[in-house]
């Protein structure tokens, strides 16, 4: 499980505060409206409206604690947690206009969070005892990466590399552009990144040959059928990490999994995820 705190933490509190402006919490005319000059409490529950698995449930607190420090949150389910449908997440209390202007901001937050790492856990259950991870990519939401592949180990995910600082990863244009052999732009990326795992696409068997004469660490086979997948695998006997890639559903993962790849990436996971729905009910 991913620690929300530290370099999260902050990720979470930078994305809170455009929203807040975004929303304009502080000049909430309905809230104006409804209770001025009014001291009205008010608690209220985030209700699950569906089967979820937690994530990003820190940001209520640090969201409310940002709009008005009279509210308290109480939360009663851990990141990672499974909650079914009709339970109650959190229970927040306050003046009511600061907990009514902060309500599309939460739900915003960890709707699209729990969405994310209930997905990834669909995937994880689909290919339990094979062994296979399944991994993230960098298709996520611009400014949101942090916040995003946390929501993916919630959900029983691995992180893949979260920048292009993190691994050398050489894909059909890098070839292609660069007029240079997949062969030769492996050894020149070992002589300027010693430190950094080396990973190259393959679209084909014979690809896969090269590749495994050469110094890599990974091999990513993209859109690979099932058999090709298979021959990919007993030419490799377990020398390289081999990860599929492309066309990964719920449907065919575990199939994929089946083949004796080490891991599988799905941009799917971040990219085109549904929010899951919670609301916010008065007690």
């Amino acid at each position: 499980m991913a620690n929300f705190k530290n370099n999260i933490e902050d990720s979470a509190l930078s994305l809170i505060k455009l929203a807040l402006e975004e929303d304009r919490v502080n000049n909430d005319a309905t809230g104006i409206a409804a209770f001025k000059n009014e001291q009205r409490k008010v608690s209220v529950n985030v209700v699950a409206r569906e089967f979820l698995v937690a994530a990003g449930l820190p940001v209520i607190s640090l969201i409310y604690g940002l709009i008005d420090e009279k509210i308290t949150v109480k939360t009663l389910f851990n990141d990672g947690d499974k909650i079914n449908k009709n339970e109650t997440i959190a229970v927040v209390s306050g003046p009511a206009i600061s907990v009514l202007s902060g309500e599309r901001t939460i739900l915003n937050f960890i709707q699209r969070l729990t969405g994310i790492a209930t997905l990834t856990a669909k995937y994880v259950d689909e290919v339990e005892g094979t062994n296979v991870k399944i991994i993230d990519t960098r298709k996520t939401t611009p400014g949101w990466r942090l916040l995003e592949k946390y929501a993916v180990k919630c959900g029983g995910g691995v992180n893949h590399r979260f920048n292009l600082a993190d691994m050398v990863m050489f894909k059909d244009n890098h070839i292609a552009l660069s007029g240079k052999s997949i062969t030769e732009l492996i050894k020149t990326a070992r002589k300027d990144f010693p430190s950094l795992k080396i990973a190259c696409e393959a679209d084909t068997i014979e690809q896969v040959k090269i590749l495994l004469d050469a110094d890599v660490d990974i091999i990513m086979l993209d859109n690979m059928s099932i058999e090709m997948t298979k021959q990919a695998v007993k030419l490799a006997g377990g020398g390289v990490v081999l990860e599929s890639t492309g066309g990964i559903t719920l449907d065919n993962v575990r199939a994929v999994a089946k083949t004796g790849v080490s891991r599988i990436s799905i941009g799917a996971i971040t990219h085109s995820v549904k929010s899951i729905d919670i609301g916010m009910d008065v007690n």
